[in-house]
């Protein structure tokens, strides 16, 4: 997938935990874990706020778009 999630270069910007925004943000540790470690197959657009708002932050700042090799050699 072209989506890369970029939480915990974020998470370090912030010097946060993961336990630490887990809790600020009402999310599991574990469904936070699957986001920072970009194998998250979906986002609700309410956790990416909240995610957004407790790391002072844009969902440009954690959702970057990296093209596929399979769809470059495809051109």
């Amino acid at each position: 997938m072209g989506i890369v999630v970029n939480l915990d270069v974020m998470m370090a910007k912030r010097k946060i935990g993961v336990k630490e925004l887990s809790a600020e943000i009402d999310i599991t540790m574990a469904n936070l874990s699957v986001l920072k470690n970009n194998k998250a197959r979906a986002v609700r657009f309410s956790t990416l706020d909240a995610i957004c708002r407790a790391l002072r932050c844009q969902p440009g700042d954690i959702l970057e778009y990296v093209e596929d090799e399979e769809d470059e050699e495809e051109k």
